[in-house]
């Protein structure tokens, strides 16, 4: 959907990254104008959210009709890439992802911004020791209706919530539906649902059950809450920081970040 180049300010003489939407080059003269304004409605979403987790919102420029966003650049690799190179990461890792991320998430969903797209390729684990959730592309707020079920349907299905691929408007536990997915395939180094084709991983998401936990140890019973089928008794965002912490605690761990700021600490992947 979009292709992010590494760039310079001119005027300000620093690095930026700078996203460009494939999907409004490729579409047809008609089409792109009714689409040229999905990259302003990602910069309006990810600016909303202040916090060192979310990436910073620098300006959005327009060349030749297109719009361009300018967001700071963020050096490292993704959540995607490092489960990719090294299998399954240490629970004691995967728990500080989990209230980092779930720190952001709770910044934005006090501002009424529901992400709709997490995943591991979308968290960035930053050299700076930051743990930073990108791309708020498809990102909605809570009061959005969504008539059109393509919409409903965009992100990733192995990580989506099932009521919303059942049609159900997002909402703040859907996003923690996606945590939970993320969380799964970080400490098992594999996506919690799978199947042979587009349809019968659908399938799964909605109905089947999770892979069989082999490295999660305590983050099972919390990995378990956040996929709950049910919305309604998928455990609420403070529940499951007070949950992560407990883990923390009995990996023997001091306690985890409050809600709202960045502590670097030194596991693997986190460095200062």
């Amino acid at each position: 959907m979009g292709r992010v180049w590494l760039a310079e300010d001119e005027l300000l003489h620093r690095p930026v990254a700078l996203k460009q939407d494939l999907v409004s080059d490729a579409l047809s003269e008609g089409s792109h104008s009714a689409t040229s304004g999905r990259l302003l409605i990602e910069a309006c979403a990810a600016a909303k959210v202040n916090h060192q987790g979310a990436v910073t919102i620098y300006d959005v420029v327009t060349d030749d009709s297109k719009n361009w966003i300018v967001m700071e650049p963020l050096f490292g690799r993704t959540l995607a890439e490092a489960i990719a190179i090294e299998g399954p990461l240490p629970i004691a890792q995967v728990t500080e992802i989990g209230l980092r991320l779930l720190s952001v998430l709770q910044t934005a969903h006090r501002v009424g911004i529901v992400h709709c797209d997490v995943k591991p390729a979308n968290v960035h684990l930053c050299d700076d020791g930051r743990v930073v959730l990108t791309d708020f592309g498809i990102a909605c707020t809570i009061r959005d209706k969504f008539s059109d079920r393509t919409q409903m349907l965009a992100g990733s299905p192995v990580y989506t919530a099932p009521e919303r691929l059942r049609g159900c408007n997002p909402e703040p536990a859907s996003d923690l539906f996606s945590l939970g997915a993320t969380l799964f395939d970080a400490v098992e180094g594999r996506p919690p649902f799978s199947g042979s084709s587009l349809f019968y991983t659908v399938i799964a998401v909605a109905e089947g059950k999770p892979a069989t936990y082999r490295h999660a140890g305590p983050l099972q019973p919390v990995i378990d809450g956040l996929l709950a089928k049910d919305p309604a008794v998928r455990p609420a965002a403070d529940e499951t920081r007070v949950a992560l912490l407990d883990v923390q605690r009995e990996l023997g761990l001091v306690a985890g970040l409050p809600a709202g700021e960045e502590r670097r600490r030194s596991h693997p992947g986190l460095q200062d």
